[in-house]
């Protein structure tokens, strides 16, 4: 029998009884893992006091807890499924997977109870418990629930195959999709992400990223654990206490997507010790080559690239330390036990997994892996067209070289088709984030009456001073863009919208612009 994300926890328990596990920052609460056994075991049972079978779920709509951390185990060890929701999302948005998953138990937080308290009476069959101070009238306190129940542990056989979360997707093009995960896709995740990165138990990680995303949950905080490793949990990110925890937790390894990590370099790094960081993964999203060196040169971390999907778990490639300079843009080579092909794109269906192209030509990214998604809750169709021929089809082009390196260029849906030649977007993004004066930006196609579509650069601005004529002179000028690729227009905004991994929600950047088109006279 194969081992099950409960029983990760109590081997590293059984080990490491005596290691700092847990440190949450909010709460400045510190837990050994024997004392951190105490609590999951706690929450099991009043899980079980309240009604709770294997196989029932438990959502959490929670920031970075102790207490989602603690009911990440509590739901493996008795066979509940575990559901994190982004406690980003609007009330809608949030009632949705409510109404898709259909849970039992929903844990919540004073920062995620107005939108709680908007919409639980739709819901009468949910139980909400809220963690903090003052809890709803509608609501149990989950510590008068936890403080009655014993801290035993609870006899209930859970297999591998069984289902253990269901995690929805980022939505990047339109409603989330459950991903269905047994506890052996995720066993086998954690295993890869600790031979790719070199976690050991003398670790200490910080967690940043949102832990409902796979991300940080199945690439770091898993991972951790499985070696036996300590985690310090920061309620949400912020640059400049990111850097404080370095410097006084001697943090040695952390996740974050490429936008957090640019947010770093703008602080005072002189102000910070962060010798102690030996290594920074990144993932999420694709990661400019001009910030990648300067994260290397101002931080003094190895990097560790991954890229995924939720559907995989997520990682199936990983960009080594060694390789970052050589293979620049590179999202890395197949992990451990993973096969990916570069097919061509079948605009009439899913890709045939045997139309294979041949090195460096770009076509859709599919692979293969023991970390595969069962499927898509409740969307049979869905996951016939994902998982067609036992490969899942990913939407996202790229390319392999000679070495079996992937350079991902976009998504199938992004690409921008201009007088007939195809853009990806990334490659031009990439060309202005060479631009000392450019923070942040996403790059996109608009109708053109003659072309199809041009290319616009929504930017932004480090330099508040840049200009669109400055811009253009720059991408004229690169060696790196041909012409009929360069932007045509050029908007600027203080920000743009990104989902909780990173990734830039650039139909909701058309959508703004259609908005726009649509007012004027």
């Amino acid at each position: 029998m194969g081992v099950t994300i409960g029983q990760i926890f109590d081997l590293t328990v059984k080990k490491y009884p005596d290691q700092e596990a847990l440190f949450d920052v909010r709460k400045n609460k510190r837990m050994t893992y024997k004392d951190w056994q105490e609590e999951v075991n706690g929450l099991a049972n009043a899980f079980r006091d309240a009604g709770i079978k294997k196989g029932d779920l438990i959502s959490t709509y929670l920031f970075n807890t102790g207490e989602l951390a603690t009911a990440y185990f509590a739901c493996a060890k008795i066979g509940a499924v575990f559901n994190p929701i982004n406690f980003r999302l609007t009330s809608e948005e949030t009632a949705f997977i409510l109404e898709d998953a259909q849970p039992k138990i929903v844990l919540f937080e004073e920062a995620t109870s107005p939108v709680v308290t908007s919409i639980e009476n739709r819901f009468p069959y949910i139980s909400f418990w809220y963690i903090d101070e003052h809890t709803p009238a509608f609501a149990q306190n989950y510590y008068d629930k936890t403080a009655a129940a014993p801290r035993t542990p609870i006899s209930i056989e859970v297999e591998e195959t069984d289902l253990y979360a269901i995690m929805y997707t980022s939505g990047t093009t339109g409603r989330p999709k459950g991903v269905m995960h047994s506890h052996r896709d995720m066993a086998e995740q954690s295993l890869l992400c600790i031979t790719s990165t070199g976690i050991t138990s003398k670790d200490r990680g910080l967690i940043t990223a949102p832990m409902f995303h796979c991300a940080e949950l199945h690439c770091a905080f898993l991972p951790r654990v499985h070696a036996g490793a300590s985690n310090v949990v920061l309620h949400q990110f912020q640059p400049k206490k990111v850097l404080e925890l370095i410097e006084s937790e001697k943090i040695s390894i952390l996740f974050a997507a490429p936008t957090m990590w640019n947010m770093m370099l703008q602080e005072e790094l002189a102000e910070h010790d962060v010798s102690s960081l030996r290594l920074g993964l990144y993932g999420a999203a694709p990661m400019a080559p001009a910030l990648v060196r300067a994260c290397r040169e101002k931080l003094g971390a190895a990097l560790v690239q991954a890229y995924g999907m939720t559907e995989m778990g997520p990682a199936i490639t990983f960009l080594s330390n060694d390789d970052q300079i050589r293979k620049a843009g590179s999202a890395g080579q197949a992990a451990l036990n993973h096969d990916i092909r570069i097919v061509k794109p079948n605009e009439e269906g899913p890709s045939e997994p045997d139309d294979i192209l041949p090195p460096y030509e770009p076509g859709e990214i599919i692979v293969q892996g023991p970390c595969i998604m069962s499927g898509y809750y409740k969307r049979e169709e869905a996951t016939q067209k994902a998982l067609y021929k036992g490969w899942y089809h990913s939407g996202d082009i790229g390319y392999l070289d000679e070495e079996g390196f992937l350079f991902v260029k976009d998504r199938v849906d992004d690409m921008i088709i201009s007088g007939g030649e195809n853009i990806y977007p990334r490659e031009v993004e990439d060309t202005l984030y060479e631009h000392e004066g450019v923070l942040d930006t996403a790059v996109i196609g608009e109708p053109h009456d003659r072309w199809g579509e041009s290319v616009t650069a929504i930017v932004v601005r480090k330099d508040p001073a840049l200009t669109e004529a400055e811009l253009d002179e720059f991408c004229k000028n690169s060696s790196k863009l041909a012409n009929f690729k360069r932007p045509r227009r050029y908007i600027f905004m203080d920000a743009l919208p990104r989902n909780a991994s990173g990734k830039i929600l650039k139909f909701q950047l058309r959508k703004e612009l259609e908005t726009v088109y649509s007012e004027r006279p």
